[in-house]
């Protein structure tokens, strides 16, 4: 058990704090959490955390030969090379956050960290791979600076843990730390939509930069903050909230009558993107059936999704090393169904069934090339067969009892 990945033991922290952020909500009579967004927050975490298995490698990877070809300098770690590499690394973060608000293509990446209309702990788990993607291209400095990528890889753990615990509204202004460290009193500010909050309080650990380029603003109690995008995307669809911003500059981009403009729609900002494309896509893509209230089985069955998703997520993680790179596939792909279903039913989408019959079949698919056994297999044929012939009688019921569907 050398090659245990425990860092997995860090998802048990982040649950741990989002109940006790739960509890303490519920005992001072504030209602900072909502079901569905809540949920809707967890599976983008979700789906980040189980792609980063992947590719935080490749980071490693990637800074290692910048270092090894192009390094300026050959920096050795000690306690002032430390203080200057974490100096580092929060300003790059400042200016890569800073330009995600101000150039479409990153902000593509980022728009889903300000979607949701609540902020507490579970905000902080709408990252995207895109997003990470995006911040190792502009953390490349380090290297190319000379800092070895051991170094810059143990920071940014130790550095991408603190903003965990900026996204709350259980904890109030922080005395002196107000002046140079971000607290949760300046990041709820930054996603904030009211307007004179607007693209402010960039910083990451440190809010001292934003105080040296003009963007910071304290919270004020007179005017409380109103959390989500300025025009709500009112949808919890996992992929919707993955691409929809993508979706409206491909079709800006299409629509464009020149490459001056085309540029703009790459490189512009968000602001100059036409707000009705949208509405025009919504209509296409998202369709949206009739609202109604959350059913009890919906969200007992949505509860159980999720822990099933995080569990095999943590195991998937804690045993990497282990894991047949196959039976990794299946996982990978039994859990972003899993996600994207979990959406479908929060929006009570007609065809959520068919997600759930593709998760059937890749568990069969699974028993079948890893328990190669004669009952195992007969067993697997006998399941698969009644689900296809009964699959229309079981979907009804199933619609009755999550949606309480005639």
């Amino acid at each position: 058990m050398h090659h245990l990945n425990w860092i997995a033991l860090s998802i048990g922290g982040f649950l741990f704090f989002i109940g006790l952020e739960y509890l303490v909500s519920r005992r001072t009579g504030k209602n900072y959490f909502q079901f569905a967004e809540s949920v809707a927050n967890l599976n983008i975490g979700i789906a980040e955390r189980l792609l980063d298995i992947f590719v935080t490698g490749l980071f490693y990877f990637f800074f290692d030969y910048i270092y090894r070809h192009f390094a300026v300098w050959n920096i050795q770690p000690n306690w002032l090379t430390w203080f200057l590499l974490f100096l580092a690394t929060d300003f790059v973060w400042y200016w890569y956050h800073r330009l995600a608000h101000e150039v479409n293509i990153l902000w593509a990446a980022h728009v889903v960290h300000h979607q949701s209309e609540d902020f507490n702990y579970t905000v902080s788990a709408r990252i995207t791979v895109f997003q990470a993607a995006a911040r190792c291209l502009f953390w490349s400095v380090l290297p190319l600076a000379g800092f070895p990528p051991g170094m810059i890889t143990a920071l940014l753990l130790v550095h991408g843990l603190y903003p965990f615990f900026i996204h709350t509204q259980t904890i109030g202004r922080l005395g002196i730390l107000e002046y140079f460290m971000v607290t949760p009193s300046h990041h709820r500010v930054h996603h904030s939509s009211n307007e004179k909050y607007l693209d402010k309080n960039y910083g990451d650990v440190l809010i001292i930069w934003d105080k040296l380029f003009g963007t910071f603003v304290k919270e004020d109690d007179k005017e409380p903050c109103v959390y989500g995008l300025t025009t709500p995307l009112k949808s919890h669809s996992f992929l919707w909230q993955q691409f929809h911003f993508m979706l409206e500059l491909a079709t800006a981009f299409r629509r464009a009558t020149s490459w001056k403009q085309r540029w703009n729609v790459i490189f512009g900002k968000p602001d100059d993107i036409d707000p009705a494309i949208r509405g025009q896509l919504e209509t296409i893509w998202l369709r949206k059936t009739e609202s109604r209230k959350q059913t009890k089985g919906q969200r007992i069955y949505i509860v159980i999704q999720t822990i099933v998703s995080i569990s095999l997520l943590f195991a998937t993680s804690l045993l990497e090393a282990y894991i047949p790179a196959g039976l990794a596939v299946f996982i990978v792909l039994f859990i972003l169904v899993s996600l994207v279903n979990t959406g479908a039913i929060l929006e009570q989408k007609k065809w959520f069934f068919y997600l759930e019959y593709a998760r059937m079949m890749l568990l069969a698919i699974t028993c079948m090339v890893y328990f190669q056994h004669l009952y195992v297999f007969v067993s697997v044929l006998l399941f698969a067969g009644l689900m296809t012939f009964y699959f229309s009688k079981i979907e009804r019921s199933f619609k009755r009892w999550l949606f309480q569907r005639a």
